[in-house]
């Protein structure tokens, strides 16, 4: 066996940040497909008999689960029976693309050594701000686009500020704020929609104002209704915050502050002005993510209701830690969770008897919950410790990052 084969083996077998990522995926399959078998009541019918007639309990579990995850791959990349055969891998970017900027919102506060929990606020005040500029002001098509985008970034930006703010300030918690802030922004919300300045006058219901068609995000030309500027939005945002953590200025300070701050205070970096720019910038994600819900595709009112959140600021955590904390990380693993959405529907509808989306949860939440114990996986699987150079040996997943820091057991 050649040299480089064997070097390819020992990556393979050894507990790597891909390999253990890849196994993750693998387990949280595996575990989905109990859950299937678990869901019908006759598989569990022919479980009872299984060691009189095993042939009906094993063909009919492997027939189920097939069919659930086959429905899945329909549903989430491609099925050749639709007319439209690509149209599945649409709609998973259309559920991943908010996650990208919700990732993101996550991954830069942790560089510096913070835990931005309070991506539901950033994101509905961020969405005050743009419905309003939706609803109130009247120009062409791209500046009004425009005038939504950077207004609700602002709002965005502003609560995320202010996170950062209270900490470096007067010494509040961000996380403890942040929860602060999510209830007050809650309330706010709540408040607006029923006033008449917000509240839409032809409707009974509490919801706001849509807004004009201008401000609409104009949909990229040659595929589905769905798939709006936002998607390059997002691609732009993946490059812009790699190229902010790994080539700028601001990046270097961001890892020096989140690795050690007493340090980079000696070295004359503000420790206090430092994090007050992550929160700042993970605000202004959470904006984008607020022109997304509004004017974008997955508000079929653009209008603002009590449900605008939809538990997207609490999913980027998970797709922050999935990734690794790293721009493109996330934008893989929102692309994985977009995809565990969009073809949990459509697996859901198309099995008999119903296999219930909530599986789909499952999945997620075991694939993070493997991913963050990586230890647990390497145990599973006998994996090999990397070694580097000819120094001890250490875990793949080196805490290069506070999210990596945070999800990396103390050898």
């Amino acid at each position: 066996m050649s040299n480089r084969l064997k070097r390819i083996l020992l990556a393979i077998a050894s507990a790597n940040t891909v390999t253990v990522t890849v196994l993750a995926f693998v387990l949280a399959v595996l575990v989905g497909g109990i859950l299937m078998i678990l869901s019908d009541q006759q598989l569990l019918h022919e479980w009872g008999y299984v060691t009189s007639v095993p042939g009906d309990a094993f063909k009919d579990s492997w027939h189920k689960v097939a069919d659930g995850y086959v429905a899945m791959f329909h549903g989430a990349i491609y099925d050749p029976k639709a007319p439209q055969a690509l149209r599945p891998i649409e709609n998973t970017i259309v559920n991943a693309t908010p996650l990208v900027f919700a990732g993101l919102a996550v991954a830069v506060p942790f560089r510096a050594g913070l835990f931005n929990i309070g991506g539901q606020s950033q994101l509905i005040i961020g969405a005050v701000g743009a419905t309003w500029i939706g609803f109130t002001v009247s120009a062409p098509l791209p500046v009004h686009v425009l005038l939504a985008i950077v207004v609700g970034m602002l709002c965005g930006a502003l609560v995320g500020g202010l996170t950062g703010l209270l900490k470096t300030r007067f010494g509040a918690h961000e996380v403890i704020s942040s929860i602060m802030l999510n209830n007050i922004a809650l309330g706010v919300l709540a408040w607006l929609i029923s006033t008449k300045a917000f509240h839409d006058p032809k409707r009974q219901d509490a919801i706001s104002k849509p807004v004009k068609d201008s401000a609409l995000l104009p949909h990229i030309h040659g595929s589905s209704p769905e798939v709006n500027l936002s998607t390059l939005l997002a691609i732009l945002a993946v490059v812009a915050v790699w190229w902010l953590l790994s080539r700028s200025t601001l990046g270097f300070r961001l890892k020096a502050v989140g690795s050690n701050p007493d340090a980079a205070n000696t070295a004359g970096i503000s420790v206090a002005r430092t994090q007050v720019y992550a929160m700042l910038i993970a605000g202004a994600l959470m904006g984008l993510v607020a022109v997304t819900q509004i004017s974008g595709t997955l508000s079929a009112s653009h209008a603002m209701t009590q449900t605008l959140d939809n538990g997207i600021g609490f999913t980027g955590i998970t797709v922050a830690l999935l990734g690794r904390g790293k721009p493109v990380g996330v934008a893989l693993a929102a692309l994985l969770f977009g995809a565990l959405n969009a073809g949990g529907r459509v697996m859901e509808a198309a099995t008999q008897p119903t296999v219930p989306h909530d599986v789909v949860t499952v999945l997620q939440a075991v694939i993070v919950i493997f991913v963050a114990a990586p230890l647990l996986v390497k145990e599973i699987f006998r994996l090999r410790e990397v070694r580097r150079g000819s120094g001890p040996a250490a875990s793949s997943v080196a805490p290069a990052t506070a999210v990596d820091s945070a999800i990396e057991p103390v050898a």
